[in-house]
């Protein structure tokens, strides 16, 4: 059985194919390809010479995600929230790094508070919809954030 671990990261794609019946163990690096991930992948793939249909395990992973966060280069992404809870996110919970330092800083959060943008609303745990946000509310927040040029929306609602 032919084992596959592909690791996306930005600058370097990585495999390893493992063939569990002689132990062997191959390994490949590619140059990761940001516009189709697929392609860095598939090169490393055509690298190894290897038949997809005898692979009967495949693992990814991706760094490709935390390094957007890390380095702050994603869309420009806002929040819509439930009314009260547009700071949850940045509050986060009580226990800190450095307990007793009141000079601490925390880094700034993903989304401004100027793209946390609340409604009244509530949604219960399973899904049922307690209270629905109005017509008029939803329309005044896709003009806020048409008005602030967002390209990605998280709803978090509680």
């Amino acid at each position: 059985m032919l084992w596959l671990g592909i690791d996306v990261g930005g600058t370097f794609t990585d495999l390893v194919l493992y063939d569990e019946a002689t132990g062997a163990i191959r390994l490949e690096k590619t140059p990761s390809t940001p516009r189709d991930h697929a392609e860095g992948m598939m090169t490393g793939i055509g690298r190894l010479a290897v038949e997809l249909d005898r692979v009967e395990r495949i693992a990814h992973g991706t760094t490709v995600a935390t390094n957007t966060a890390l380095e702050r280069s994603g869309a420009r992404t806002a929040v819509i929230t439930t009314r009260g809870f547009r700071d949850v996110l940045e509050v986060g919970r009580g226990n800190r790094v450095v307990l007793y330092d009141i000079k601490a800083t925390r880094p700034p959060g993903l989304v401004p508070r100027s793209l946390r943008l609340e409604v009244n609303e509530r949604t219960l745990f399973d899904g049922t919809v307690l209270r629905a946000p109005a017509p008029e509310e939803l329309e005044r927040v896709v003009q806020a954030l048409r008005a602030a040029g967002v390209q990605a929306v998280a709803v978090c609602y509680l």
